[in-house]
């Protein structure tokens, strides 16, 4: 484990450990506990992105092979 030096505002610690005697945790736990809830939600974030560009760079291939799919005549079966 590392040992970081971290500077807050006045309002953030007190709030923190205001609520640390409500959650039962220590200072270290609860930073964090926030500090990986964190970086899985950035990660979220960077996937979303990936996926949502991912997408439109397929849409024009999507958009004809759907075009082929509806112009193909109804055949019995």
């Amino acid at each position: 484990m590392k040992t970081i030096s971290l500077k807050l505002d006045d309002n953030i610690l007190r709030d923190t450990e205001n609520l640390l005697s409500s959650v039962n945790l220590s200072r270290n736990r609860y930073i964090s506990e926030a500090i990986l809830y964190y970086n899985k939600l950035q990660k979220a974030k960077q996937l979303e992105i990936a996926l949502k560009a991912e997408s439109k760079a397929c849409e024009p291939s999507s958009r004809e092979v759907l075009t082929e799919f509806e112009s193909i005549d109804n055949y019995d079966f």
